[in-house]
């Protein structure tokens, strides 16, 4: 199958493309630098210049393809509005390119954005519409082109995809505890993060691509909710310094603008996801991670622009 894949050197676009290369897929990545386009081009995946922003590389690239797998965000903190703009014109361009093609359009989104407080569920639909929400609305708005017989799949991303080699949300935090010498969590610490080994994550998008069916909704969840009060003690472990809890209030000032986000109760269930692929998850968990060392030698600055730049999926 010839599968087009934003994001594709990111880190999840990364392990998934070792995982669609193994299974015999004719793989091409979007690449916005001659750095990503070599490191693609490295791995035998072939080369499509241009970024979420050009809408022609878009296009072509998923005219040309079996199937499409759209992993990459921008994620600018800085500006939310740019985000979700690139998001829904990137979506609005593949699907329109896909319609009427009965092909498959993979669309990574987060189990974070829909239901804070609840354990989320495949069967519940995200509250995100238009511009001005969460990711521009880009997943309600992909599952749309399904009538315009495009198979589109969303793929739910736990906020914490973790492994080796990860500069996302668990090591900004890891750096918030070096740069503050605490590790911190807010209030009691009960409130739950979700979390996915990235090998786990990777061979889930390849079974979604396999087993694609039109309208479905998918977590990439292996843990339905660590509490964040265990995930302070683990990275306290990992830095070498104490952990304590900081008043809500004090949150955003402590961990910059993961704060509200690292304040919030976001449990997820994957268990229609297994039954549907037959997936099970088989790496570490989170603290396991943190505890072999996965963070220990990682330096991550806690800035929006930082952020933005390491967590493309």
């Amino acid at each position: 199958m010839r599968v087009f894949i934003t994001g594709a050197s990111g880190w999840i676009g990364s392990a998934a493309v070792t995982e669609l290369l193994a299974a015999g897929h004719d793989v091409t990545g979007l690449a916005r630098s001659d750095s990503s386009a070599a490191a693609l081009e490295a791995r035998g995946v072939t080369v499509r210049r241009g970024d979420l922003d050009d809408l022609d590389s878009l296009r072509a690239g998923s005219e040309e393809a079996d199937a499409v797998l759209h992993l990459a965000n921008k994620h600018d903190w800085s500006d939310p509005q740019a985000s979700n703009l690139a998001e829904r014109n990137a979506v609005e361009t593949i699907g329109t390119a896909l319609a009427g093609s009965g092909r498959p359009f993979l669309l990574a989104s987060g189990t974070a954005i829909v239901a804070p407080g609840a354990m989320l569920t495949e069967a519940d639909a995200s509250p995100a519409h238009g511009l001005d929400s969460a990711r521009g609305g880009s997943e309600n708005r992909s599952l749309e082109f399904v009538d315009q017989q495009v198979a589109t799949v969303s793929l739910r991303f736990a906020p914490t995809v973790h492994g080796v080699g990860d500069h996302g949300f668990i090591a900004i935090l890891s750096g918030v505890a070096r740069r503050t010498g605490v590790s911190a969590y807010v209030g009691d610490g009960s409130n739950r993060w979700p979390a996915v080994h990235i090998s786990d994550a990777g061979r889930l998008v390849a079974l979604a691509l396999e087993k694609a069916e039109p309208g479905r909704i998918l977590h990439a969840v292996a843990e339905e909710g660590v509490a964040t009060r265990e995930i302070a003690e683990a990275i306290g472990r990992s830095v070498g310094v104490p952990t304590r809890s900081i008043d809500a209030a004090d949150a955003v000032g402590h961990f910059g603008f993961l704060g509200g986000f690292f304040s919030m109760d976001i449990a997820a269930s994957s268990e229609a996801t297994r039954s549907f692929l037959g997936w099970t998850p088989t790496g570490p968990t989170l603290v396991e991670d943190l505890d072999a060392g996965a963070y220990a030698a990682t330096s991550h600055s806690s800035s929006p622009r930082a952020a933005r730049r390491r967590h493309l999926l």
